[in-house]
């Protein structure tokens, strides 16, 4: 029961959740998701730490970027579930929508740079 409370336990946040959905457009660094939620690194961090411990979220390094992006294949297919209904109650949130336009429009060369 304990890991299954983990995994709504993680979703119980609103910023968590947009992070699910923006790298659910793309993989993103830590700048690129802090520049979108307009919230400090560190809470940006503690939030994908949390996702990662799930089961949501990876993280790879490529060059000198960390990049953060849905588990492709989850150990519990529960997770693929959950992520997959996301669309069902969110998709059509203003703030999603928004989300989804800054990542697109997103640089990190330029965002991370600052």
């Amino acid at each position: 029961m304990e890991e299954k409370v983990k995994f709504f336990k993680a979703l119980s946040d609103s910023n968590r959740l947009r992070i699910i959905k923006m790298l659910q457009t793309r993989p993103l660094c830590v700048c690129e998701i802090t520049n979108v939620l307009g919230l400090a690194t560190s809470t940006v961090s503690q939030h994908l730490k949390i996702l990662k411990e799930a089961g949501f979220v990876l993280e790879e390094k490529e060059g000198k970027w960390v990049n953060y992006l849905i588990n492709p294949r989850p150990s519990d297919s529960r997770i693929s579930s959950l992520l997959s209904s996301l669309d069902f109650w969110i998709a059509d949130q203003s703030v999603i929508i928004d989300d989804k336009k800054r990542v697109l429009e997103s640089d990190r060369n330029i965002i991370c740079a600052k």
